[in-house]
């Protein structure tokens, strides 16, 4: 297929052809959010797709599209997450030998998921790029399909099946906001909405540090580099055919901040009730830190995954908490005497302040002889309580600093 076939109505026939293979996630308005941004807010739940993710959508739709002699050989993919573990679901459902192969340094878990869909997985090379040209080496040697993860005309319109879904359920969106990693889905999904709601504005969402679809619109060479919690969009190169469709259908591409998107899983799960991965998350980022671009519209927001680590998930929270005033580490001098710490803890507990750690020194350098140092992490209602807590500490004669989160 050329890319000129890749239309509107490729798009819509293909949903049509992977109906019944998917889950149709929901598209639900959420009023705790929409009252927060401003913006009347819909999420498009596609962490609640087969494998956690909206990827199993452009795998089947590949899948489909396989010959009796293709489907004999098998396919063989690249991923290091979600890609892997929509081709190798799909690929067991269909009785097709799939392989996926995944760089040395992925983590165990992912690995394992990704095998008990029934997929060979090997490991390969230090970087998606080397798995990648191993994994095309070895289509070309074995006389496999390989399953790109985004330039792909039928993983593209597979992906697009998403916005049809979202166009159904709420006809009336004003706009959609959707994660750009190699730019298959938004591709994909602002195809659809060509053609069944053009008046839907479709704007894209990267990290600040994987600039790349918006490097690949305005002819900027930006860095693509560094550690994202969004790994999932992580790309330093676009797709060749997304990007043609992009740059006609899609009118803005946002950046943002990771602390954004932290935010957007922190919010997502405490307001939604809703669990994201970073990439899932950044469509919620995009309307945090832009606000302005969506206030007083219809958006809806693809929430596009949520395969995320349990260490990871209970750290953002965590952190959250440490960013919105609620857990913080007071540093306290006080004599070295008895009945200091019960002095501390009871006016906290006065308060109603949650004591979470204590450690007590009386050997730092600067200290006298005769005082000792408090470190003392609570737990309070929000930043204003907080504020409270400091001020009763500091009224009852404590000398009182509040340790900078950033530091060691």
């Amino acid at each position: 297929m050329s890319a000129s076939t890749l239309t509107p109505e490729y798009v819509l026939t293909t949903a049509k052809t992977i109906a019944g293979h998917n889950v149709v996630t929901p598209t639900i308005a959420n009023e705790a959010l929409s009252r927060r941004t401003g913006a009347d807010v819909f999420l498009k739940l596609e962490n609640l797709q087969h494998t956690g993710a909206f990827k199993a959508r452009g795998a089947i739709a590949k899948l489909l599209t396989l010959d009796d002699a293709q489907r004999k050989a098998g396919v063989i993919a690249m991923s290091a997450g979600n890609h892997a573990q929509g081709v190798a679901f799909h690929a067991a459902r269909l009785k097709i030998r799939a392989t996926i192969v995944m760089p040395k340094g992925t983590p165990f878990m992912k690995i394992r998921k990704t095998r008990d869909y029934g997929a060979t997985v090997l490991l390969e090379g230090d970087t998606l790029h080397d798995a990648a040209v191993f994994a095309q080496a070895m289509a070309k040697e074995k006389g496999l399909t390989f399953v790109h993860p985004y330039n792909d005309e039928a993983v593209i319109a597979g992906q697009g099946s998403l916005a049809v879904e979202m166009v159904e359920a709420v006809p009336d969106l004003d706009v959609i906001v959707i994660p750009v990693g190699g730019g298959g889905l938004i591709a994909g999904c602002a195809l659809a909405i060509k053609k069944l709601k053009p008046s839907i504005d479709v704007v894209g969402v990267e990290p600040e540090l994987y600039p790349s679809m918006t490097n690949a619109l305005q002819g900027r060479n930006r860095p693509c580099t560094g550690s994202t919690i969004a790994e999932g969009i992580a790309v330093r190169e676009v797709g060749a055919k997304t990007i043609q469709i992009v740059r006609e259908m899609t009118r803005t591409i946002v950046t943002v901040s990771e602390t954004g998107i932290e935010r957007g899983i922190a919010m997502l799960a405490t307001q939604a009730k809703t669990v994201s991965e970073g990439a899932g998350a950044a469509a919620l980022a995009a309307l945090l830190e832009h606000r302005d671009m969506f206030e007083n519209r219809r958006v809806g927001l693809v929430i596009s995954g949520g395969n995320i680590d349990a260490r990871m998930m209970s750290s953002v929270l965590m952190r959250d908490l440490v960013r919105q005033g609620q857990v913080l580490t007071l540093n306290i001098e006080m004599p070295d005497k008895p009945g200091q710490l019960q002095a501390v803890s009871a006016v906290c507990a006065e308060e109603g302040a949650n004591v979470l750690e204590v450690a007590h020194s009386r050997f730092a350098m600067d200290l006298s002889a005769s005082a000792a140092r408090l470190g003392i992490t609570i737990e309070t209602r929000d930043e204003d309580h907080a504020h409270q807590v400091i001020d009763r500490l500091k009224a009852s004669g404590f000398n009182v600093a509040v340790k900078d989160p950033t530091a060691d």
